[in-house]
């Protein structure tokens, strides 16, 4: 969840990137800095590891002059936090500096060519080679927005990009690709922010600035938010939108308060639909210092168990509530199959109330958001006085369960006001993937060649989400066919089972129509004599190794006059021709579909519920954490 902050103007850069900067403190980092163009010329860098506030400490020399500059905090990925790896990054000359969110998911290919080519890498990241890239373009005659539009052709996956270069001191230019997270601009009275969260604005929207909406009060300012290919120049003049071809294109801004930013839902309508857009950010997040994407290994630092303990383990047992369950029931389906280890997921409100059997050689998974749900708070006490190893994932590094845990896995996705989750359940998924490959790993059951595969395959998963998410007008069309049902039954078989009983979840939760999850297989013995015209089966049959079976299925929905809405591998002709709707999302290795199906059973969710007037962010008779039993 990196910040990144640009400003040119007529007042000093330094403090205003400085205070947007510790204004986006709260999407958490490692490691932080700021590049700032000298009136005299030349890029003036300065970095730290830890908190903004180290900037304001360095010894160096006096800060940077200049009205024109970029600040990013990161969390790390490729690299370990350390100044070299902070960003913004330059190219060979120091002449660019490049600040980004999201992974380049070819970087080593780009990074291999470029190398070739003569340039030289001072880092780990991959980041760097997107400075490269525009430095390329520009020694082709490209002028800066060129150089970045061009690069964004090269560079792989979801993408948010600011660059400023050294000879043009009186621009910014921005880049979104994909769902990378926002990426926000805005103008004023001769000044320009460019920021990854409205927070950053403030320096423009409060008792110095902001403009005046219908001629009223101050405190209103119009911003614009880039959509996937879209770029922006922001000069002291004014901002010009770019499309992917370069030519100027005219934007809707929308007009913020001073409210929206301090209570920022990013231009959209809901929390949820933020949130539910943030998951691609949310898996980076996830995956960040975690993983070496180079090595192909996960590293999980926080998983402080040697070895030998790991080989010594006789079963995991995986507990949650609600959401968390279901994650725990997809984390089962990955440990027993990278792990080699008998694994179980089971609901912590019912774990408590009887006697497990519970050892040194058991390892026990919590899962929650809030780390305060008290059937799991309970139910990781009674593991406490077992001896078993408690491990706990979680989205609140202060919370009760990473208190009581031996060891915490923070979700990293940022507040989630919603009440239904949705990003805390991808980063759940997330993180469960990393868990299974790190206990297959310490017990020497997972080889070399299939974790090269599968880090390979989870640096592609933020950008195959953000192609989903980019089906959410198909979806809300077809919730207006199917909203005013009373009734679903959702079906799927194996690792994708748990995702079927997701989707059922968020559909009562958000929209209150009475929902049921089956393994598919469990249909004939009764669930089947439900079927009817008034009765919608939503399949979730992705292609894999259980997809005739699922085929199998639907056949006997449709033989009894069922309508049948499916979820289905992009370019499935066989399905798609018999079911009566489909929503498609990407072709990917089979442990990454549960995630890719969870993204528009939320989105069909959200919709329906719209249509029928529910209160999606806080829906009745339910609380955010459930603290009392």
């Amino acid at each position: 969840m990196c910040g990144i902050v640009g400003y040119v103007g007529d007042q000093p850069a330094w403090p205003i990137v400085v205070e947007g900067l510790r204004r986006l403190e709260y999407r958490g980092y490692d490691s932080a800095g700021v590049a700032v163009l000298e009136p005299e010329g030349g890029l003036r860098l300065r970095k730290t590891v830890g908190r903004v506030l180290g900037l304001l400490h360095d010894s160096s020399g006096p800060a940077p002059a200049g009205c024109a500059g970029l600040g990013h905090t990161r969390w790390a990925t490729h690299g370990r936090p350390s100044e070299a790896n902070a960003h913004p990054h330059t190219d060979c000359t120091g002449r660019i500096a490049v600040a980004h969110n999201g992974i380049v998911e070819n970087y080593l290919t780009l990074k291999t060519r470029l190398q070739k080519q003569g340039h030289e890498f001072k880092s780990e990241t991959d980041t760097e080679v997107i400075a490269h890239l525009i430095e390329d373009g520009m020694n082709g005659g490209l002028s800066l927005p060129q150089a970045v539009l061009r690069m964004g052709e090269q560079v792989q996956g979801p993408q948010a990009i600011v660059a400023v270069q050294e000879d043009d001191a009186g621009s910014i230019c921005a880049l979104r690709l994909g769902n990378a997270g926002g990426v926000a601009v805005a103008h004023h009275e001769g000044q320009g922010v460019v920021a990854s969260d409205l927070p950053a604005l403030l320096p423009l929207i409060g008792k110095k600035g902001g403009g005046k909406k219908g001629g009223g009060k101050s405190g209103y300012l119009p911003v614009g938010f880039l959509e996937d290919g879209e770029a922006a120049v922001v000069t002291r003049q004014g901002i010009t939108f770019l499309d992917r071809a370069g030519r100027q294109v005219a934007k809707n801004l929308r007009t913020v308060s001073l409210d929206d930013v301090l209570v920022d839902r990013g231009g959209y309508r809901h929390y949820m639909l933020k949130e539910i857009m943030e998951q691609p950010q949310a898996v980076v997040a996830a995956l960040r210092d975690r993983v070496n994407f180079t090595a192909g290994q996960v590293t999980l630092p926080e998983l402080t168990i040697a070895d030998a303990e790991l080989a010594g383990l006789r079963r995991v047992v995986l507990i949650g509530c609600g959401t968390s369950l279901n994650a725990a029931q997809v984390g089962r389906h990955l440990i027993e199959r990278l792990a080699g280890i008998p694994a179980e997921a089971e609901s912590a409100s019912e774990f408590r109330y009887r006697e497990p059997f519970l050892d040194e050689k058991t390892l026990v998974v919590a899962i929650g958001q809030s780390g305060e749900t008290a059937d799991t708070v309970a139910a990781m006490e009674q593991v406490r006085r077992s001896g078993a190893r408690l491990l706990t994932i979680c989205n609140a590094p202060d919370s009760q369960a990473a208190r009581l845990a031996d060891l915490a896995l923070l979700m990293r996705a940022g507040v989630e006001v919603g009440v239904a989750s949705s990003k805390t359940f991808t980063a759940s998924l997330t993180i469960l993937n990393l868990l299974a490959m790190r206990l297959g790993a310490g017990r020497n059951h997972l080889s070399r060649q299939v974790s090269q595969q599968w880090v390979d395959q989870l640096a592609r998963l933020p950008g195959l989400i953000a192609d989903t998410l980019g089906k959410s007008g198909a979806v809300e069309q077809l919730a207006r066919r199917y909203y005013n049902y009373q009734n679903f039954l959702y079906l799927a078989r194996g690792i994708n089972s748990p995702i079927a009983t997701e989707g059922a979840l968020k559909l009562k939760e958000i929209s209150y129509i009475h929902a049921e999850a089956y393994p598919a297989g469990e249909m004939k013995h009764g669930p089947i004599a439900l079927i009817d015209h008034a009765m919608p089966t939503l399949a979730i049959a992705p292609s894999g190794a259980l997809y005739d079976k699922m085929v199998n299925n639907v056949q006997e929905v449709k033989a009894r006059d069922g309508a049948v809405l499916a979820v289905l591998t992009q370019g499935d002709a066989r399905l798609s021709g018999l079911v009566d709707d489909a929503i498609f999302i990407p072709d990917a290795p089979g442990h990454l579909t549960p995630i890719l199906a969870t993204i528009p059973l939320q989105l069909f969710a959200y919709h329906i519920a719209l249509r029928r007037g529910c209160d999606v962010d806080q829906p009745r008779n339910l609380a955010k954490s459930v603290t009392v039993e």
